[in-house]
């Protein structure tokens, strides 16, 4: 790497990296994405079963940041006031007061999100595209580094509400937890026998935050030095461009998702220590880019294909760049 600009970035990212290791066991590629979507300014939507440390990673995540962070438990009965706030009555002033709700922060941890129903999903929409709230006609700015970190259940159905399409299209990866390796699960264990558990970790200030304030903004400047070849971009345009295509897929994926590929190929690039992005970053990114985008015909869902399988293919077809 020759990039002197890029080469302040490296230090910081291994730092925040160190930190996260300090709660998070194995997990690599998740924290990956989890840096990706933190540096190109995106939202996550975090996807496993319980007790795979979901709401644990994203609560390390906001103290590596180092940046106010909330919470909302998403609940078939919350409100969408619950999670932008209301305008109450203040007696003493004769005068409406804004009393803000959890949205107002910088990383906001939507736990479960889909517990709730459509409409108080729906008033997140405009907090994660225009990072700003709409509370009774006035219209509200949030912090500029403004990230929703969601996580939801894919093994309980039950008193779900299944993410509308224009909403999940609002988060740039899906990233997948799955249960730890032997090795991993083991070290846990050991872990929870003794005094440090991650829990614990966390809780007594044992991760510090890697990054001072304002870094983050300066981290995702530089990104705009790594170098993105013009038939890499036609390669990002092509894939997301086949998703609409196949045969197999009903609803493919939009423009979004191909700026999601090539921010985040950045990003990934950054993260490798290199000051150029290759078609490999973009393959690498294409499951949890796409995945969550594409919808297939119900009649290949009945045959057993999955969306998986129907990437690998447009992988293998579409032509990589040389």
């Amino acid at each position: 790497m020759s990039n002197p600009v890029l080469e302040k970035l490296v230090p910081t990212l291994n730092a925040a990296r160190a930190e996260i290791a300090k709660v998070i066991i194995g997990q690599e590629a998740v924290i990956e994405l989890a840096l990706v979507t933190l540096l190109t300014r995106q939202h996550a939507l975090l996807e496993g079963v319980p007790g795979v440390a979901k709401t644990l990673l994203v609560r390390t995540l906001a103290a590596v940041l180092g940046v106010p962070s909330g919470r909302v438990q998403f609940t078939p009965d919350l409100m969408p006031a619950d999670i932008t706030g209301t305008n109450v009555f203040n007696l003493k002033e004769n005068a409406f007061t804004l009393i803000k709700g959890p949205v107002f922060t910088s990383f906001l941890l939507a736990d479960e999100i889909n517990r709730a129903p459509a409409k108080t999903q729906a008033a997140l929409l405009q907090a994660m595209q225009e990072r700003e709230v709409t509370i009774d006609r006035d219209t509200h700015r949030l912090d500029e580094n403004f990230t929703v970190f969601a996580t939801q259940n894919p093994a309980d159905s039950e008193g779900t509400y299944p993410l509308p399409e224009a909403q999940k299209d609002r988060f740039m990866v899906k990233i997948q937890m799955d249960a730890p390796n032997r090795e991993q699960e083991l070290e846990l264990a050991q872990r929870l026998l003794g005094q440090e558990t991650p829990e614990k970790v966390l809780a007594s200030g044992g991760v510090q935050p890697a990054l001072a304030g304002g870094e983050l903004a300066a981290l995702r400047e530089v990104l705009q030095s790594v170098t993105m070849r013009e038939e890499v971009v036609t390669y990002a345009v092509d894939l997301v461009r086949a998703t609409r295509e196949h045969e197999s897929v009903m609803v493919g994926a939009g423009p979004r998702a191909t700026q999601a590929l090539l921010l985040g190929g950045r990003a990934k690039a950054a993260l490798a220590e290199r000051d150029f992005v290759t078609p490999d970053d973009l393959r690498a990114l294409a499951e949890p880019v796409l995945g969550h985008r594409l919808v297939l015909r119900p009649e290949f869902e009945i045959e057993g294909l999955t969306i998986d399988e129907v990437l690998e293919r447009l992988l293998e077809q579409v032509p990589v760049p040389r």
